[in-house]
């Protein structure tokens, strides 16, 4: 590292934060470290602890999105050597944050365990106060299952589904594309694998994935929530539950167990034209 940096009045003093931060996003010390170092290295002279902490988040974002879009599994448990020096509680956290997606993990590090404003975090994702809040609260439900998700326009969330099976019905791969948010991922439960279903980041994986899959699907509500259904016999046998923000699908969920279906409240829609 140069010796500007190094001389940064402050800049080493908000370290152990910093690499606190990084750690919980990254789950391995030793790229927390690495990334802090690249913060420092390219934040300005005389930076103020939020815009190092902004330009270490994105750092972190990036290694998470490029960590994601690699992966062959994208949902494998965090190194064991790591876990193992996070000690108990910290390695029960870590397996639950790496379910989630790079942009939930993020709101609910920097929120949730950092209290970083929703505005800064909104700021580094690039996407508005009520969708980084969305994220958050998303991200906890998952890790914590304390509270109820947050639904900031269900009738949107609606038509965007609809939007998306019209396109899956009739092949348009470009139309499916537009309604993916680039950080798009597709998580499938176990009996959902064994029947040909897979975890896949990213717009066009996640677009390929679905795109066969979803064509027989119907409109559904899922524990209120916009999604699609494939039934049996008048039952569900695989749930489809949507994330809709700012009009992009950031995350499908593919549900065929019969223990996660007969905890959910899944009501089919009748057939709506989706909006042009």
């Amino acid at each position: 590292m140069d010796d500007d940096a190094d001389d940064a009045p402050g800049t080493r003093a908000q370290e152990p934060r910093l690499k606190a931060v990084a750690y919980r996003l990254l789950g391995s010390f030793d790229e927390a470290e690495e990334a802090v170092e690249q913060a420092i290295r390219e934040a300005p002279r005389h930076p103020a602890e939020d815009r190092l902490l902004a330009a270490l988040a994105r750092i972190c974002l990036e290694r998470l999105r490029a960590r994601e879009t690699h992966r062959t599994a994208p949902w494998d448990p965090w190194d064991p050597w790591d876990a193992d020096r996070a000690g108990p509680e910290g390695r029960a956290l870590l397996t639950a944050v790496d379910s989630l997606t790079p942009p939930e993990r993020l709101a609910f590090v920097l929120h949730d365990l950092f209290d970083v404003p929703y505005e800064d975090i909104a700021a580094v994702l690039e996407r508005t106060q009520a969708a980084a809040r969305h994220l958050a609260g998303r991200a906890r439900h998952r890790v914590q299952g304390t509270e109820e998700m947050p639904e900031p326009d269900p009738a949107r969330q609606r038509e965007v589904v609809a939007a998306f099976l019209a396109a899956s019905r009739t092949g348009d791969s470009k139309a499916m594309l537009a309604l993916l948010d680039p950080d798009v991922a597709l998580r499938a439960d176990p009996t959902a694998v064994r029947t040909g279903a897979r975890a896949a980041h990213g717009a066009v994986p996640v677009a390929l994935a679905l795109a066969g899959r979803t064509r027989e699907a119907r409109q559904a509500l899922v524990d209120g929530a916009a999604g699609l259904v494939l039934t049996r016999e008048g039952r569900p046998r695989t749930v489809f539950a949507f994330t809709v923000l700012d009009g992009r699908v950031t995350s499908v969920d593919v549900l065929a167990d019969e223990g996660h279906l007969s905890r959910l409240t899944v009501r089919p829609l009748a057939e709506r034209t989706a909006p042009t």
